[in-house]
């Protein structure tokens, strides 16, 4: 079998060096289609990625260890973020404006599996859909599985309210 590096290598190459056969194939092809663990594919984009300019109404670093960036909340891509009990992710963070009316940004990344986690307005708290493990709004664990809180971030709005910043 030819040695082939394995970060080039598809799902499907990797299935086919196997020997399996073209049934075979299908059958994980099918299933690979509704599995997300083994991997994801290099063509998708990231949200927000590293930094430079502006994109979606986003200016700065969103994901990785040096989270630092700045979010127009006139852009049409957050301006639903004006509105108390709304959520939206940006790169590795979510961001929310709580029913309190206070921003709080969480890293959207679930610590017991890695799933995306949501804001829900009407508990004000923070949930993983995937298995139901809630964060309370400065990220500690409020129900597991889950039992490492979520990286806070800090916040910090514009005098004129048009602008939110979130820094590590």
């Amino acid at each position: 079998m030819e040695n082939v590096k394995a970060d080039k290598m598809k799902r499907g190459e990797f299935l086919r060096s196997l020997g399996l056969s073209t049934s075979t194939l299908m059958a994980f092809y099918c299933i690979g289609t509704t599995m997300t663990a083994c991997g994801s594919s290099d063509d998708e984009p990231e949200p927000n990625p590293g930094g430079g300019g502006s994109v979606n109404g986003v200016t700065g670093t969103t994901t990785g260890n040096a989270i630092n960036f700045t979010v127009d909340l006139t852009h049409s891509n957050a301006k639903d973020l004006k509105t108390a009990g709304t959520g939206k992710v940006f790169g590795d963070v979510l961001v929310a404006f709580t029913t309190a009316n206070q921003y709080v940004a969480l890293s959207r990344i679930c610590t017991h599996e890695g799933s995306t986690v949501g804001y829900r307005k009407e508990q004000n708290d923070i949930r993983c859909p995937t298995h139901l493990s809630e964060f309370s709004l400065t990220g500690a664990v409020e129900q597991g599985p889950a039992t490492t809180p979520l990286q806070a971030y800090k916040t910090s709005l514009s005098s004129d309210g048009n602008t939110l910043t979130v820094t590590a």
